[in-house]
């Protein structure tokens, strides 16, 4: 992959973006497999007899109508052509239960759609909310009267951080404060921090330069707040997505590090987004081209991997074709080469060593196809890298 094409760590960038809409149209598929079964639950429940009628119930023509009804959903579901039902009763079953159907699914997809946006929004907070454990932990060591905490309380990072007013405005705004979470500052200081071997050599030293000040503060951020220590499993347990999620943080966490200008003892607060409206755009776009392809997109998917030995292939498989399908023919200022190369990516990284094969093999000439069929039209910047 071209090298201006790599995501920029410390920042958002659309390799993360492409996962976590991954992740959602997985959940989203699922999600719709299970209104699915809901669904012919429905007509099944629908052909139950009632127990509770005077009536004797005729179980035979039950079992019919019911049988009957399940074909008609099942043409129906798949898009078929079905005459109008000669019995009322099974036209109703199937009418209810396929309404039933896209009335669900279609709340599902506005809350996975919302929800991506939101997942991603969250990361400010996580990292803001790591910029505030830095000071809160500061307040807690200078408590101790065990140990010399003084390097620790008086560090230019730790009075930067108190002093920064955009970090002190979106902390109001979003949430982050740990004022009502000190007790659990109080055991981190006292477990993962205060036990720190070089915590401890830095907390010891009689006048540490300013290299040495640097070096503390990022050991702190990366092996004891973010390393494998209970308050990083703090943030696990409250992310879903951290493993992704952890990496950018610990990136902008290092910049603001970066930041630092000791002598005014300020700091940098860093965006997450160079263009937020532009990227959740992209999100919503994608997860919406990729739910709503044509037939003629899976038709294609299943012809190229008819002489495969894989039978059938994984949901997670399938969503990558099926987002880079949509990508190709939906964002016309992003290179063809760009798109193939980030879905292989996630191949590699999601999938199996079978399939990251497979998935290599199959974008080329899916991509040759849809360019062949004019269903791809890049302009712009998509031109580059497109011949």
């Amino acid at each position: 992959m071209s090298r201006s094409f790599l995501p920029f760590l410390g920042m958002l960038n659309r390799r993360t973006l492409r996962i976590k809409i991954m992740q959602s149209l997985f959940a989203y598929e699922q999600c719709k497999e299970a209104e699915y079964l809901l669904s012919q639950d429905y007509i099944d429940t629908f052909f139950q007899p009632d127990l509770n009628s005077m009536k004797v119930q005729d179980k035979s023509l039950l079992k019919g109508q019911r049988s009957t009804a399940l074909q008609r959903f099942e043409k129906a579901f798949k898009g078929e052509a079905v005459p109008e039902a000669t019995d009322p009763r099974v036209g109703q079953a199937v009418d209810e239960s396929l309404e039933q159907y896209k009335k669900h699914t279609k709340k599902d997809f506005d809350f996975f759609r919302k929800n991506i946006v939101s997942d991603v929004e969250k990361i400010s907070g996580y990292y803001h909310r790591l910029l505030n454990l830095i000071p809160a932990l500061a307040t807690i060591a200078a408590q101790d009267k065990k140990v010399k905490t003084s390097h620790f309380t008086d560090h230019p990072f730790v009075i930067a951080l108190r002093n920064n007013e955009e970090l002190r405005k979106e902390t109001l705004r979003r949430g982050g404060s740990w004022d009502q979470r000190m007790d659990v500052v109080k055991s981190w200081w006292k477990d993962c921090v205060k036990t720190d071997a070089e915590v401890l050599k830095y907390l010891a030293l009689e006048t540490p330069d300013t290299e040495a000040g640097k070096g503390f503060m990022k050991h702190l951020i990366r092996k004891v707040i973010l390393g494998e220590t209970a308050i990083n499993s703090f943030f696990e347990e409250d992310d879903l997505r951290w493993a992704e999620d952890h990496e950018i943080v610990k990136s902008l966490a290092d910049k603001t590090l970066k930041s630092l200008d000791e002598d005014a003892k300020t700091i940098e607060l860093q965006k997450l987004s160079l263009d937020w409206d532009e990227d959740k755009n992209f999100i919503e776009k994608l997860f919406a081209a990729t739910t709503k392809l044509e037939p003629y997109y899976h038709e294609l998917i299943a012809s190229n991997t008819k002489n495969w030995e894989v039978d059938r292939l994984p949901l997670t498989d399938q969503i990558i074709l099926l987002m880079a399908m949509a990508e190709l023919t939906t964002f016309p200022n992003i290179p063809v080469k760009v798109t193939i190369n980030e879905y292989i990516e996630l191949a590699k990284q999601y999938s199996t060593p079978k399939s990251r094969q497979f998935i290599n093999g199959i974008l080329d000439v899916i991509a040759k196809e849809l360019k062949a069929t004019g269903r791809i039209k890049k302009s712009g910047r998509g031109l580059i890298d497109n011949k």
